[in-house]
């Protein structure tokens, strides 16, 4: 066999260099990070448990395909109530029923320790538990609306610092609505709807004369709410809130408004957002945003969303979502901290994980002691409150519509098959989860 050439041995060819020198970052990058464990927890369902020893970090990594009609989000609050506190398991645990398998769950918004009440608006099921135009926190450096993470009807996930948009319409007459089950905090005068979610009867004021009425849910039209007034007016806070119904509530000048209303007068209610995003059936927030359009932006947090050092600048254990450039992808991320093995994220540092793992737009859900992901009932993560598992305020879980006979049937009949949530009737129709049913129409 011919000898090579000395030179041939000592120095490759200039194109095999350039491929060494391009290449070699991805390789470095590909030798810090190992995957330890990975599964398939159901079709479109994947879990990755990554090490990476810069940090160290300790990360589980949870990738959903949204193309799958099968496969649904699902945000759910503690307890079923506007307040209280649970584990994220329990509540995946809650959730799940013969005919609705919970695949993998985490933890959500930031909440109150002391009543577990949620900062950000908060739809579910396409229904407002609650909703502000600006984060009801007390870390915040100003107010302002924090991010959120949405899913429409259609399954088309959203990133955006939503403001609730509502108004009420009676008798030709337009008031706006400043907050949903929340006692707004204008000085001057404010208007809020109180449905049965935020208790038996709306709250007590007595620093300031408010004028409420009550009424009795008849329809839905969009996003549209339609009532009827019913009894009297009343010119004092404490109110009994209809099982089936609503009481507008306002003070100051809007509350001129409110007495006008008329026993059997038909009021509409708009519950929208701002931006107008339609058929809204999921909204979660959180604090603050990671990535918009492929960039990161967790630099500019305490510009924009008036984080607070200790939080953004500091490593903690950390939860965040976000979704692909094409939309079909939900990443979901949990990095443990606070411990030897793991030293958890700052912000920036989140965002560039979140980039890395393909995720377009992202944000940051609460971390700290509620960081925790469950994947098949078992917690993933290693949790570092005291109690291991923390109670918190609400969840983001991904659900799997449990094929059925009535799904066969379907399908043998070529009918499209239910949308995870929902459920067959008895007749072997497809029906809405009662969560998310409209109201009946409005007889004409």
């Amino acid at each position: 066999m011919d000898r090579l050439p000395v030179h041939s041995l000592r120095r490759p060819p200039l194109p095999l260099l350039l491929a060494i020198v391009l290449a070699s970052p991805h390789l470095a990058a590909a030798q810090r990070s190992d995957t330890v464990a990975a599964s398939t927890i159901a079709p479109g369902v994947t879990y990755r448990h990554v090490v990476d020893p810069r940090g160290p970090w300790s990360m589980h990594v949870l990738r959903v395909d949204l193309r799958r009609r099968d496969l649904a989000l699902r945000h759910v609050r503690a307890l079923d109530s506007l307040r209280g506190r649970e584990r994220t398991s329990a509540m995946a645990a809650r959730l799940a029923s013969p005919e609705l398998s919970v695949l993998a769950a985490v933890n959500a918004d930031f909440f109150s320790l002391a009543s577990g009440e949620t900062e950000n608006n908060q739809v579910l099921g396409g229904e407002w538990w609650k909703g502000v135009k600006v984060a009801d926190s007390p870390y915040d450096t100003f107010d302002n609306p924090h991010v959120q993470f949405g899913v429409t009807r259609a399954g088309r996930p959203l990133l955006g610092r939503f403001l609730l948009d509502a108004m009420v319409w009676v008798r030709g007459v337009a008031t706006p609505v400043l907050t949903v089950n929340l006692r707004p905090t204008a000085t001057y005068e404010g208007t809020t709807l109180y449905t049965p979610r935020f208790g038996a009867e709306t709250p007590r004021d007595s620093a300031r004369a408010v004028t409420e009425a009550a009424m009795i849910a008849v329809g839905r039209r969009g996003d549209t709410m339609l009532y009827v007034r019913r009894g009297t007016v009343m010119s004092t806070s404490g109110t009994a809130i209809p099982r089936d119904g609503a009481v507008l509530s306002a003070y100051g000048a809007r509350a001129a408004a409110v007495r006008l209303m008329a026993d059997g007068d038909t009021v509409r209610v708009l519950l929208t957002t701002r931006p107008r995003v339609r058929a809204l059936q999921l909204l979660v927030g959180g604090w603050p945003r990671l990535l918009e359009d492929g960039r990161s932006v967790a630099g500019d947090a305490a510009t924009l969303e008036g984080t607070i050092s200790r939080n953004a600048e500091a490593r903690h254990p950390r939860t965040a979502i976000g979704f692909s450039r094409d939309s079909t992808t939900v990443v979901l991320l949990a990095v443990d901290g606070r411990s030897e093995n793991s030293g958890g994220m700052t912000l920036v540092e989140l965002a560039a994980a979140m980039r890395r793992l393909g995720a377009w737009q992202a944000m940051n859900f609460d971390g700290g002691g509620s960081t925790t992901m469950v994947v098949n009932g078992a917690v993933m993560n290693v949790p570092s409150d005291s109690t291991h598992e923390r109670a918190v305020g609400s969840a983001l879980m991904v659900v799997r519509q449990v094929p059925s006979a009535a799904t066969a049937e379907a399908a043998a009949r070529g009918t499209p098959a239910c949308r995870a949530g929902d459920r067959y009737d008895r007749d072997r129709r497809c029906r809405r989860s009662p969560s998310a049913r409209s109201l009946p129409p409005v007889p004409r």
